[in-house]
């Protein structure tokens, strides 16, 4: 596991949207796995930065979602289809069948789940899968003592999680589901590159688990260290409880500049 420790959340999202340039250079039609919340929105606005500025093509992009809530109608505007579609699908110059995600209002949750595990093998697997942390240290919707060799399946969401979501219900909890789609941690593994991006003193803890921390269910994103090529991306106030942050900023300051992250 490779960590790298910037700036600020800016610097994080302009560091991995070189990443995200450099591997469509290589692969144009490669498949992004994308998280939502505001964590990776300066991902995301430096990538579509980089696109209109015509520095790179993402015009056969492909775009794979993490999660989605279950029972939202279809078009509502904060299932997560729709946020994706108007954060990086449509600001990236992409059409919606550039898009796929898993069908949360589908009558047969499950069969949707595993629909969506078959379709992702289908299209060649995920290239790079962007994650966020929650202060927890779950991924995805896969909270503490998820499997880590979980596929892609239905998940109750904690009260807490509900309660932060709420804000984009009118502030109404009553609105958010009670369920969701979310890739598994088996299924996330498999993508090629894992990119987590981290910011913020409230997610230091997480992040310390995450990367200096036993493998283990409690802390589901720890399984990153599993992972061939994974990558933690954190800020200043994020890396805050590593204690090998010195080293990390060592290694990544004498990195080869061919290598890239």
């Amino acid at each position: 596991m490779e960590v790298v420790i910037v700036k600020d959340a800016k610097a994080g999202g302009e560091l991995i949207a070189d990443g995200i340039a450099d591997l469509l250079r290589r692969k144009p039609d490669a498949l992004l796995g994308v998280a939502t919340g505001s964590t990776p929105i300066p991902i995301y606005d430096a990538l579509i930065a980089r696109v209109r500025a015509g520095s790179v093509d993402a015009s056969r992009a492909r775009i794979a979602q993490l999660d989605e809530y279950v029972g939202l109608p279809a078009g509502h505007p904060e299932s997560y289809r729709s946020t994706v579609l108007r954060q990086v699908v449509e600001p990236l110059g992409l059409s919606q069948d550039a898009f796929m995600g898993p069908d949360g209002s589908a009558e047969d949750v499950q069969a949707a789940c595993e629909a969506y595990d078959k379709a992702l093998a289908e299209a060649g697997g995920v290239d790079l899968q962007i994650l966020g942390i929650g202060t927890d240290g779950h991924i995805g919707f896969n909270e503490p003592c998820s499997s880590l060799a979980s596929r892609t399946r239905i998940k109750t969401l904690t009260e807490q999680t509900r309660v932060d979501n709420a804000r984009f219900f009118d502030n109404d909890i009553e609105q958010v589901p009670h369920h969701v789609i979310t890739q598994g941690i088996g299924t996330i593994l498999e993508a090629r590159h894992l990119v987590l991006l981290a910011t913020g003193e409230g997610k230091a803890e997480a992040v310390a688990q995450t990367v200096e921390g036993p493998v283990a269910a409690l802390v589901p994103a720890s399984a990153l260290q599993l992972h061939p090529h994974a990558t933690v991306v954190v800020d200043e106030a994020a890396a805050s409880k590593l204690k090998l942050a010195d080293y990390f900023r060592h290694t990544y300051a004498n990195k080869p500049s061919w290598q890239g992250i």
